[in-house]
């Protein structure tokens, strides 16, 4: 029959003794070691009897080492010869300083990087293949949902996420797409002047803003706006458990948070651009208007003339693979959010670096695939 670990503490004669009784065992010490402890306080001489403990293995040796100190003598202890060779062990064993493992240096530490670098891409390439995949089967059943029940689409998400990711941000689209427009109608002025060619500083400003700068000024201001959004207020649900509790009670987080987000950007988007373009135009024509005293009504002319809506439609068309990229990065940054505020601030702002990053890439692959459709 097992029984309790206890002790008793004797202050009379030369030092004072602690005899145990009771099993000394992992299922039976309870709060012993930690009244033990106290009862024993700054005694350094002392003296331990434990030759009536019935059993006493690895975990109740460490226990009455511990509470008498780690520098306490073998010599000193009362026990039979299986239990001083088993206290005579641990002892050994709870001396013995660990040395911390040697820290890489020079070109090994070079190559333990170099290889965790490689191991973290690959991970990520992984991670990110499953959350696409997931993504897809995700629109892919809310396209059947729109046709057989559309009641199962979370309409109010998506209308107040397009409010708060998209149209609360024009005002800051259309005054930065103003500011480059005119800064692009600037510098092609003060160059073409060299060339006698001012009046082609209207085609520089139409192929710039309509192409190019358009799209990319609203996807990257969207990429610290939007991505950045996305992923802390995922992260913040992360952390506090709520997609855990979402999950158990069989609710698909992808479908609750992710999918409302990647349509209200995907729906926002182009009117952003559509936007940017005007406010674009109407600031390279101002300056246009004030630097070459070209008038409105000429530099709309050469617009439709010479530009014409193929360079328009280039830009716009970026415009929904922009806004996918932008929701997916954010999203799923957001959802790979750890325990603690610091995997928080990480993932935020790998969030918007990997968006921007993504946009410049994209744009340079439909750079060359126009180029070499001779678009």
């Amino acid at each position: 029959m097992e029984t309790s670990a206890e002790f008793s503490l004797k202050r009379g004669g030369e030092r004072p003794t602690v005899t145990l009784t009771g099993d000394w065992t992992a299922n039976n010490l309870g709060d012993a070691p930690t009244r033990l402890a106290q009862a024993i306080g700054a005694d350094q001489a002392l003296a331990v009897d434990i030759r009536k403990v019935r059993r006493l293995d690895t975990a109740g040796a460490y226990a009455l080492i511990r509470a008498v100190g780690r520098d306490f003598d073998l010599k000193t202890v009362q026990a039979r010869p299986e239990s001083g060779r088993l206290l005579e062990l641990v002892g050994a064993a709870v001396r013995v300083e660990r040395e911390p493992p040697a820290a890489p240096r020079g070109f090994h530490e070079m190559t333990v990087r170099i290889g965790k670098g490689v191991m973290h891409v690959g991970y990520e390439w992984i991670d990110t293949l499953a959350f696409l995949g997931h993504l897809l089967v995700v629109v892919a059943r809310a396209f059947v949902y729109l046709f057989t029940n559309p009641k199962r689409i979370r309409w109010a998400a998506i209308f107040s996420l397009a409010e708060r990711a998209g149209l609360d941000a024009i005002p800051i689209v259309a005054v930065t797409s103003f500011f480059i427009g005119a800064v692009v109608g600037l510098l092609g002025a003060n160059m073409l002047r060299q060339f006698g060619a001012e009046v082609f500083a209207v085609e520089l400003i139409g192929v710039a803003v309509l192409r190019e700068f358009n799209i990319i000024i609203t996807a990257v201001l969207l990429a610290g706006r939007s991505a950045s959004s996305f992923a802390a207020e995922l992260g913040s649900m992360k952390m506090n458990q709520e997609i855990d509790a979402m999950q158990v009670m069989g609710v698909d987080p992808f479908e609750a948070l992710v999918l409302p987000r990647f349509i209200a950007l995907l729906a926002t988007i182009p009117l952003l651009t559509f936007v940017a373009t005007l406010s674009g135009l109407f600031g390279g024509m101002m300056v246009v208007w004030i630097a070459l005293d070209l008038g409105p009504a000429f530099f709309l002319q050469r617009i439709v003339d010479d530009v014409g809506a193929v360079h328009f439609c280039v830009g716009m068309s970026k415009a929904p693979v922009m806004a996918a990229v932008i929701a997916g990065i954010g999203c799923r940054q957001g959802l790979e959010v750890g325990g603690d505020v610091e995997s928080l601030g990480r993932r935020v702002t790998a969030a918007v670096v990997h968006a921007i990053f993504a946009i410049i890439m994209i744009d340079a692959a439909f750079a060359l695939l126009f180029m070499k459709l001779n678009i």
